[in-house]
């Protein structure tokens, strides 16, 4: 990172709108994450679809018949890192269906964002039908957030490591590469052109407040990428709301975690979260799942926000 923050500095000297065209690049182009051989065989028993938007071609799945869930992957992700719900979801007689967002996994697009992952969302309800219910992690929940403020209903709630501010992790960002104020802007005006959104109307918290779906909050007590005051102040804005906290299972563990997602399907079919709950991190050291070994490093050039 240092020697990026010394190339980037002397880019923006130089020339303050390359900077920020390269700076736009850089954070708004999406990883693209592997899945385990047992997420990509969860795939495989689906039923492929597609949808369209912004003429890309967006790549979805689909399992079972019944009420929808809808997986929300969060930044640089894709659906199948949800795989572990598909079994438990159906077991619960519900139908189940994820997607890779705009710029994500299968789905065609090298840029995304919390509104370009928002209408994807849109596209795929749309395609499908109502949902009885969303489960979406990380910035993944900040889209379904915007989603839902657009007008998508959805009956029932459950984020997991949900981001509060993902503005604020674009400003730590651009300090962490040492952009300037000018630079920073000129990034601003740009992406705000290209994604026809404004940052000034991504404060998911403003969004919370005007929420009525019961909603079940998960966040790890220690997750060092989106910290649990997040998910708390979401949870807090948020009427009629739960908060599960979970420790020792990090930000993209607690997604996989059988006692995170056991909670999740009791919550979708009725049964409640006690405020505040504690969760053991024991039962998901014993599963399987493979853990994040792509995340750290991804996370040098950008704040991540991945599953």
């Amino acid at each position: 990172m240092g020697l990026f923050r010394m190339a980037f500095r002397t880019i923006q000297a130089v020339s303050p709108e390359r900077a920020a065209t390269l700076a736009e690049r850089l954070f708004f182009t999406t990883p693209r994450a592997m899945l385990t051989r047992s997420m990509q065989a969860q795939l495989d028993r689906a039923r492929p679809f597609a949808v369209t938007l912004e003429n890309h071609r967006i790549a979805a799945w689909s399992w079972g018949e019944g009420p929808v869930v809808y997986l929300v992957h969060g930044w640089g992700s894709r659906g199948g890192r949800l795989a572990a719900y598909v079994a438990p979801l159906l077991a619960a007689g519900f139908r189940v269906v994820a997607f890779d967002g705009l710029g994500h996994g299968a789905s065609e697009g090298r840029m995304s964002s919390m509104p370009e992952l928002a209408r994807t969302l849109e596209a795929v309800v749309g395609a499908v039908g109502p949902a009885h219910g969303i489960i979406a992690h990380s910035l993944g929940a900040s889209a379904a957030t915007l989603a839902m403020d657009w007008g998508l209903e959805v009956p029932k709630v459950v984020f997991i490591a949900p981001a509060a501010d993902p503005i604020g992790f674009t400003l730590r960002w651009a300090n962490q590469i040492g952009m300037r104020p000018d630079v920073l802007e000129r990034m601003r005006a740009s992406s705000q052109r290209r994604i026809a959104f404004s940052w000034d109307d991504l404060d998911v918290l403003v969004m919370a407040r005007r929420r009525t779906a019961p909603l079940l909050v998960v966040h790890d007590a220690h997750d060092p990428v989106v910290p649990w005051s997040d998910g708390a102040a979401i949870a807090d804005a948020w009427p009629n709301s739960s908060l599960l906290t979970t420790k020792g299972l990090g930000h993209s563990e607690v997604v996989r975690a059988p006692s995170v997602v056991s909670q999740a399907v009791e919550f979708l079919s009725g049964q409640s979260a006690a405020r505040d709950a504690r969760v053991s991190a024991s039962a998901w050291e014993a599963h399987d799942l493979e853990r994040d070994l792509f995340f750290r490093a991804r996370r040098t050039l950008h704040p991540g926000l991945s599953a």
